[in-house]
């Protein structure tokens, strides 16, 4: 290996390790990252010979700004549809029409956090779901973890169903040409099998041990979701503006237009047509996660750049001869299980290039983005760190009375990613056997 090559492989590790230690926020660690390899290039023709890792202007052109795009525009979009009270109307009306029941609304809030995490963003979803979901539980008197875990769980598994439902796939969409349909055609069939799978198993987990006394069930029915709307012609917007904005992205590549447009063309239009405070909504945008983003993609950049994500892609074709089935395989469960560990984001950000690499050596790669899509967000439910979702809500947790600590969540997380992978196993294998991918 070359020096270049060395020194990029050494940053990226490094990055790698202080992210999953969480010693320094990932943003900083990131950005820190794509610095030294861009000084570390520029400077060094003027100690001796070039090391040439990554340039200012190769850096500019490794930043997927599409996914930036999505990111930002999705971000601004719900920050202001959430002031409209909509998340909380919805939240009380199903808990009304479930008549207080504590296991029928562990149901109904598991599909709605799905349901929302697959057409915005999950750890938005997570955030105003959490807080109305512990103050239901304290009114039926009973603990609100099991609804707070079983919530994180069905936030990763809904984000996989779409290509705005979670990070990984905003950036597998992006990189491969896949479109909003392209998702909702391959991996939201298997994400339904799995979420009726996941409330059988809750049913058995939880379901015997949710006992309510029927005056608190009682005071849940009294509640008027009505008051939860804080701004009723906003509500009205919202509503109108989420089914154009899921029509267009089911439409995006029919249209010619990148998904990133659709997401800032949404922001753009309920921004103005609400007259809301953008001082207010611009604080709710994770500038934090668009900075790790920045500097993520530069730090992945330098190995593309100097060769050894190529070297990595040519190791893993050799390895298994290029044998789609096996490819899968290894891909779903090697997916899985670093995103347990490690963020899934930059392992995905790392395997997609890749994943290119070998398409490029002829290896059909077509069934292998969905098995890195699967794989990597399926996996986020393997442990407590395994996504951002999982660490949001646990805060909320923590802070409201409810521990959720790393090895509770993750002897639940883990066996219940186990199951879930596995079926998103047999169910690509199955439809490669088919020919499906194409």
């Amino acid at each position: 290996m070359t020096a270049a090559q060395i020194i990029s492989v050494i940053v990226f590790v490094v990055v790698m390790a202080i992210v999953v230690s969480e010693k320094i926020h990932r943003a900083a660690v990131a950005l820190a990252g794509a610095v030294i390899i861009l000084i570390i290039t520029a400077v060094s023709p003027l100690f001796g010979d070039p090391i040439n890792i990554l340039t200012w202007e190769q850096g500019m052109e490794e930043i997927d700004f599409n996914t930036l795009a999505v990111l930002c525009g999705m971000m601004l979009f719900v920050a202001v549809v959430k002031l409209s009270g909509m998340f909380e109307f919805v939240a009380i009306k199903s808990a009304k029409i479930c008549k207080g029941n504590p296991w029928k609304i562990m149901i109904a809030f598991c599909i709605i956090t799905a349901v929302f995490s697959a057409f915005l963003d999950n750890v938005t979803t997570i955030l105003l779901m959490g807080p109305m979901t512990i103050m239901l539980c304290r009114m039926l008197k009973i603990d609100a973890t099991p609804f707070l875990i079983a919530e994180i769980l069905s936030s990763n598994v809904g984000g996989t169903a779409t290509l705005i439902g979670d990070p990984p796939n905003i950036m597998i969409g992006s990189q491969a040409g896949l479109t909003f349909f392209d998702f909702i055609k391959y991996d939201a069939p298997c994400v339904l099998i799995i979420m009726v799978v996941i409330i059988v198993i809750f049913k058995f987990m939880y379901g015997r041990n949710l006992g309510v006394d029927p005056e608190d069930m009682q005071h849940v029915m009294e509640l008027n979701e009505k008051d939860a709307i804080k701004d009723e012609s906003l509500f009205r917007l919202s509503i109108v503006m989420i089914v154009f904005v899921t029509v267009a992205f089911m439409a995006h590549g029919a249209l010619n237009l990148e998904s990133g447009i659709i997401a800032l063309t949404a922001a753009a239009v309920i921004l103005i047509a609400s007259g809301a405070d953008m001082e207010e909504v611009i604080h709710d945008v994770e500038w934090t996660t668009i900075g790790f983003f920045l500097g993520l993609f530069m730090v992945v950049g330098g190995m593309v750049q100097t060769g050894v994500i190529e070297m990595v892609g040519t190791w893993m074709v050799e390895i298994t001869g290029g044998d789609t089935v096996l490819l899968i395989i290894v891909l779903i469960w090697g997916s899985a299980i670093l995103s347990a560990i490690l963020d899934n984001i930059p392992f995905v950000a790392t395997m997609i290039p890749i994943i290119a690499v070998m398409g490029a050596q002829g290896v059909d790669v077509a069934p292998l983005w969905w098995a890195l899509s699967l794989g990597a967000c399926l996996g986020g439910n393997g442990t407590l760190v395994g996504a951002s979702a999982n660490v949001v809500l646990s805060s909320i947790a923590n802070r409201e009375g409810y521990p959720i600590s790393f090895v509770s969540f993750t002897k639940v997380g883990f066996p219940i990613m186990v199951v879930t992978v596995l079926i998103a196993m047999a169910y690509m294998l199955g439809l490669n056997s088919i020919g499906w991918f194409v």
